[in-house]
C-alpha cells in the first residue's frame, strides 16, 4: 500500500478526474476535490462555456465518492497567466500553446500553492501519464498519452503531482466509472480551450484581437491569390479555411508563412517541396526541464505536437534557455510559439517553444 497522502483532486466535472479520485480514494489516501474556476463567459464570447453543469457534474462524483468539495476561484490568475499570453502571442503572429501553460502556470502553479497553503501534501489530475518518483514517462495508453502537455513543468511541480490514470487506458477509465456508479461516466471529453470550454479559437479570438486584413500570396512568385481577415486567425500548415480555392489541377493551397512587412499569408501548393513547409532544423527559447537539464550529446527524440509520434534529433544548447534542434527527417509546419516535447524513450526530459 502507498504511504497516506492528504491529496487535493482538480475536478473538472468529467470523468477522468472523477476517476483519478476514485482510485486514491480506494488506495486509502485523504481525498477532497475542488473545481477550478478559471474562466466564466461574462465577455459574451461565441460558444458554449459550460461551468455550472461542470461544476454540477464535479460535485456529484465528489458526494458520490464521499469527499469535500470545493470550488477555487482563479479567474484573475487565469485571465492574467493564460488568456493574455494567449492573446498576446496571436497578436504577435505566433501560435501559442495554452494547455501547456495551464498547466504550468495554473494547476500545478496557483492551485498548487492554494493545495499547499490549504494542508494538502499533493495534487492530482486525470492526466494521462506516469510519475515515477521525480521522474515523468508517457501514459501506459498511446491513444491518450498526454505528457507532451507536461513538458513545462518543474521538477517541485511534478513532485508534488499525482496521476493516477497513467497506467490506465480510456475505457478501462469508463468502466470504473461504471462499476463505481459515477454520473459521468459516459460524459464526452471536452476538446475546448483550457478550462474555458467548447469555443471554437476563432471565436475566442474575434473577440479580443481586432481583425487586421491584408493580402494571401503565394510565395513562389508573390502573386496576390485573395484576401484574409487576420494573420492571427492562420497558422503554419493550415490546410482548410484559408479561403483560396485549389488550382484546376485539385492541387491545395497551404499555409507557409507570414510576413509582417506587408501583412501577407503566405501560402504554396501542399506538397513536400513547398518553400518553408518543413523543417529539418529549428531553434527553440523557454527551454524547461524536468529534472537536471539536457546536454549536449544526449540520445534524444521529440514530439513535436500532440499525437506527433517522437522522433530522434540532435540537440544543441546555446545557453540563455535557448538551443537548436536538428532533427534526423524533416518536419511538417513547426509553428513559432508551439511545444517541442524532448524524451529519452517513454520519459519526459522537458521542453521549449519554437523560435
Amino acid at each position: 500500500m502507498p504511504t497516506r497522502e492528504k491529496i487535493l483532486v482538480a475536478l473538472s466535472g468529467g470523468v477522468d478526474s472523477s476517476v483519478a479520485a476514485l482510485r486514491l480514494v480506494r488506495e486509502g489516501h485523504d481525498v477532497a476535490g475542488a473545481y477550478m474556476k478559471n474562466w466564466v463567459n461574462e465577455d459574451g464570447v461565441i460558444g458554449d462555456c459550460p461551468w455550472e453543469a461542470d461544476i454540477a457534474d464535479a460535485r456529484r462524483s465528489a458526494d458520490r465518492l464521499g469527499i469535500e468539495f470545493s470550488v477555487v476561484n482563479l479567474m484573475t490568475e487565469y485571465r492574467e497567466r493564460v488568456v493574455q499570453y494567449l492573446l498576446d502571442g496571436y497578436a504577435n503572429g505566433l501560435t501559442p500553446n495554452p494547455d501547456t501553460r495551464c498547466n504550468r502556470e495554473i494547476k500545478f502553479g496557483v492551485f498548487g500553492a492554494w493545495a499547499r497553503d490549504h494542508g494538502y501534501a499533493a495534487v492530482a489530475t486525470g492526466h494521462y501519464a506516469r510519475r515515477d518518483g521525480a521522474a515523468l514517462h508517457e501514459g501506459a495508453d498511446p491513444q491518450k498519452d498526454q505528457s507532451y502537455f507536461l513538458a513545462l513543468l518543474q521538477p517541485a511541480q511534478i513532485a508534488a503531482a499525482r496521476f493516477p490514470l497513467g497506467g490506465l487506458t480510456k475505457p478501462a477509465v469508463r468502466q470504473l466509472a461504471r462499476d463505481a456508479g459515477l454520473a459521468n461516466a459516459e460524459k464526452k471529453d471536452s476538446q475546448g480551450i483550457c478550462f474555458i470550454g467548447q469555443v471554437k479559437m476563432s471565436d475566442f479570438l474575434r473577440a479580443y484581437v481586432p481583425d487586421r486584413p491584408g493580402p494571401i500570396r503565394r510565395i513562389q512568385d508573390d502573386r496576390e491569390l485573395g484576401g484574409h481577415r487576420g494573420l492571427h486567425y492562420y497558422t503554419l500548415g493550415q490546410r482548410k479555411g484559408i479561403g483560396v480555392p485549389s488550382n484546376t489541377d485539385g492541387e491545395r493551397y497551404v499555409v507557409v508563412g507570414k510576413r509582417a512587412a506587408d501583412n501577407a499569408l503566405l501560402v504554396a501548393f501542399d506538397h513536400p517541396a513547398a518553400p518553408g513547409l518543413f523543417q529539418r532544423e529549428v531553434r527553440v527559447h523557454s527551454l524547461s526541464w524536468t529534472g537536471a537539464p539536457v546536454t549536449a550529446g544526449q540520445s534524444l527524440e521529440g514530439r513535436v505536437r500532440y499525437r506527433d509520434p517522437r522522433v530522434p534529433l540532435e540537440f544543441v544548447p546555446e545557453g540563455g534557455g535557448l538551443a537548436r534542434i536538428r532533427f534526423a527527417t524533416p518536419q511538417r509546419a513547426l509553428a513559432s510559439g508551439q511545444i517541442l516535447a524532448l524524451y529519452a524513450g517513454d520519459r519526459l526530459l522537458g521542453g521549449g517553444v519554437y523560435v
